[in-house]
């Protein structure tokens, strides 16, 4: 069993759900410190108290942020930066299921994309910046099984074909649509779930090959795991029918405390493994986790275009390629 008595913990999205989930097992495997965020500092601190409730360890910290402002996100730094402690471990856990109509925040971003993709680059950047990430930091983000492109009714966009038709080869360019959800997009709720889980797998293996030598980054999918609101601004279909139906067919559905294991999992990982997608098997929705290896996923320019992309939403908050 691995040593976890000096190892801290951050885990965004951390008041319900898998993040709440998460947050518990770190604390039980041992994390001297845990901090979890809340969109305001009342939720983050009554999931602190059911944390503490939960497991018996005063181990949690909060921290308030709206990943969807960047405002938010900078307070949010400054104030891990004043607590002082490094890292070792930060989960990118928080996000949402779209719902029926495009929302997009007030810096013009797919709601989606914000809160899954956006805020959290730019909370990685800001840590980075700040020296607040150890040596041996792990990074954890949310990724879903949609990105494979082999899960009913969610089908990503293909980047590469996306640019070539209609941003004359420029895949950055094409990416910053979906970001954006520009015109001529049509807006698919399902779609645009999968497209932000796309970019989160293109995200992580652009930011493996920034970081410097030790630390390491990870998409991990939970795989289904319905009990969660996570889909509590999901369109009719998807909270009538098929989350139900994921939670009656065998093999469909797991329950939140193995979903977050997957996250906790990965935290383990060595510093060979990097830059890569996990998920369920092939056209699975549950059980162990396999590295992803698709055309869509691992194609280098798409990746690329991802990261520019991302780059130029967030304010032109970027980290160097490593040396």
């Amino acid at each position: 069993m691995n040593d976890n008595t000096n190892r801290t913990a951050l885990v965004t999205g951390a008041t319900s759900g898998l993040g709440f989930e998460a947050a518990a097992q770190l604390a039980e495997a041992g994390y001297r410190k845990v901090t979890i965020t809340g969109r305001n500092t009342a939720r983050a601190d009554e999931a602190r108290d059911r944390l503490v409730a939960r497991t018996g360890r005063e181990v949690f910290e909060t921290v308030s942020v709206d990943l969807n402002r960047t405002d938010s996100v900078a307070t949010a730094v400054a104030t891990l930066a004043e607590r002082g402690d490094q890292i070792d471990f930060l989960l990118l856990n928080a996000g949402m299921v779209a719902g029926s109509e495009l929302v997009l925040t007030e810096e013009g971003i797919e709601i989606t994309a914000a809160s899954s993709l956006i805020g959290h680059h730019q909370l990685t950047m800001g840590l980075l910046d700040r020296g607040l990430l150890g040596g041996r930091a792990r990074i954890v983000i949310a990724g879903s099984e949609a990105a494979r492109g082999d899960v009913p009714t969610f089908n990503p966009t293909d980047l590469a074909q996306l640019a070539e038709e209609g941003y004359s080869g420029d895949s950055g360019a094409a990416a910053e649509a979906l970001l954006r959800h520009d015109a001529p997009l049509k807006y698919k709720p399902a779609t645009a779930y999968a497209n932000a889980k796309l970019l989160v797998a293109y995200w992580a293996a652009e930011l493996s090959r920034r970081l410097p030598g030790g630390m390491t980054v990870n998409a991990v999918s939970p795989g289904s795991a319905p009990d969660t609101d996570a889909g509590r601004n999901a369109n009719f279909f998807m909270r009538n029918i098929m989350m139900p139906f994921f939670r009656i067919v065998p093999g469909m559905s797991a329950p939140v405390s193995t979903a977050a294991g997957r996250y906790v999992e990965a935290a383990g990982y060595s510093d060979e493994v990097t830059g890569a997608f996990f998920a369920s098997a092939p056209k699975k929705m549950t059980g162990p986790m396999h590295r992803v290896d698709l055309p869509h996923v691992n194609d280098r320019k798409s990746q690329e275009g991802a990261w520019q992309a991302i780059v130029s939403v967030s304010g032109g908050v970027d980290y160097p390629v490593a040396a």
